[in-house]
């Protein structure tokens, strides 16, 4: 297997750095796709816009379920790679591509029949159902080539190799900027698919994709043996998969729910609102990015060295991690507030939009610091092999405590819409300390022999 990323012994710092920033990188240029595509969506017509719009929350399916499998493959591959159990790695490493083929498959089925109920449930009709029926469709026919870069790019973290999903996200944003137009517009021997077209410019980019990763995986050393034997589902690992997988799903559902509630309850304050909390989370979506990379590299590492009965790099890389995180969002905080009413100024013109922007950046930019805190502790207990607890929190988090919250701070106190993000504030900084405290505790009850390869809980020990 390739040395090149070395989990066990290179110093921690250096290996952060080393995960963090390319996939910080990559997501980047992920936001920036769906940007162009958002882009060339507004040149069909404003319809357009609208259905790319009600396709998110669909959309937002596939990924969670994508996100989820990726979580718990990269937790199974990275503790067996740590143990240094090689061909049990291997094993999954095959059997994690098939899991997210099947996946794929059953995600497709679902699309197709279900769509047209939730677009009319999201308030979809006439030429914007059409549109968004015809664009996801196009998606739901590429969703085996979506999850099965999910599952490729997680058995290559899992060896805590970021930079091939990085060059794949960066090569695909420069091809979308060349294939949204062909596909849109036709020419070259190429028929103008119109709205679609900026649908299957995206599959065929994901497809390609595809390639490219299983290339790198096979270059990895991890699946070197590979056959097409090893793609044949088997009882122990699908059922490891949906214990580790399956959760983390959820607990990414459960943003969509949350971004839902949120939304509904600004909505309440007229459109200005709704277009502010719109651009100002677009805004703190780009600050949080170093964040995404350092969840993938906490993940990993915690992954690996519990795996290998590591307990003290476990702890180590929990400390680095929050330090770095708390550092990078520091200056996020500060940048945010500052910056505010000029960065909202770059979406919009509208002074009311601004204004409502610039009260929700300087309240929520101090939450920045509690994301680090969250999310560092769900990728350790990931990284651990206990996914329930951090689904416990996200329940928490996004759909029980802001609804009474919210209510009681926006309407019962009349705070109106500063009711709500003091209440974002509250709610996540809440959550963040009990996440970090169970973390504490978690780690605290654990002894080196109680880190083994291959030993799986599905929540972690009773809090006492």
């Amino acid at each position: 297997m390739s040395q090149q990323y070395d989990l066990l012994n290179q110093p921690i710092p250096k290996l952060i750095r080393k995960i963090a920033v390319p996939t910080s990188i990559g997501y980047f240029f992920n936001t920036m796709f769906n940007v162009v595509d958002t882009y060339y969506g507004g040149r069909v017509s404003t319809e357009a816009l609208a259905a790319l719009s009600l396709s998110f929350p669909v959309f937002f399916l596939i990924i969670a379920v994508g996100a989820g499998i990726s979580t718990g493959a990269t937790a199974l591959i990275g503790h067996a790679i740590g143990a240094g159990d090689h061909e049990e790695a291997s094993h999954l490493a095959g059997q994690t591509i098939s899991f997210g083929l099947a996946n794929g498959v059953l995600v497709t089925l679902l699309g197709f029949s279900l769509a047209p109920a939730l677009f009319t449930l999201l308030g979809g009709s006439g030429t914007v159902l059409r549109l968004a029926l015809s664009y996801m469709g196009t998606i739901f026919s590429g969703s085996v080539f979506f999850l099965a870069n999910f599952v490729l790019s997680a058995i290559l973290n899992a060896t805590g190799d970021t930079r091939s999903f990085r060059n794949f996200l960066v090569a695909g944003c420069l091809l979308n900027l060349l294939l949204d137009p062909w596909f849109l517009y036709g020419g070259f021997g190429v028929p103008a698919f119109g709205f679609a077209g900026i649908g299957w410019a995206t599959v065929l980019i994901q497809a390609l994709g595809s390639l490219y990763l299983f290339a790198r995986v096979k270059r990895s050393g991890l699946m070197s043996a590979f056959g097409w034997r090893d793609l044949f589902p088997k009882r122990r690992a699908y059922l490891e998969l949906c214990k580790q997988g399956f959760p983390s799903s959820l607990n990414m559902m459960t943003v969509g729910i949350g971004i839902f509630v949120i939304t509904w309850f600004v909505a309440r304050y007229g459109r200005d609102a709704v277009a502010a909390y719109g651009i100002a989370t677009r805004i703190e979506q780009i600050a949080l990015l170093p964040i995404m990379g350092m969840n993938v590299a906490t993940l990993a590492l915690v992954a690996q060295n519990s795996g290998a009965g590591r307990l003290e790099r476990v702890i180590e890389t929990i400390g680095k991690a929050l330090k770095a995180g708390i550092m990078l969002m520091t200056a996020g905080t500060a940048a945010a507030y500052l910056c505010a009413r000029p960065l909202l100024a770059l979406f919009t013109a509208d002074r009311n939009v601004i204004g409502i922007g610039v009260s929700y950046l300087r309240i929520e930019s101090f939450v920045f610091i509690a994301y680090v805190i969250l999310y560092t502790s769900v990728s350790v207990l990931q990284g651990l092999k206990r996914p329930a607890f951090p689904l416990t929190i996200g329940l928490l988090r996004q759909i029980v405590l802001p609804l009474p919250v919210f209510y009681f701070l926006a309407v019962i106190l009349g705070w109106g819409l500063y009711g709500i993000w003091w209440g974002i504030f509250f709610v996540t900084w809440g959550a963040a300390g009990l996440a970090l405290l169970y973390v504490g505790r978690t780690v605290t009850h654990l002894a080196p022999g109680e880190i083994k390869p291959g030993k799986t809980e599905d929540a972690g020990p009773n809090v006492r």
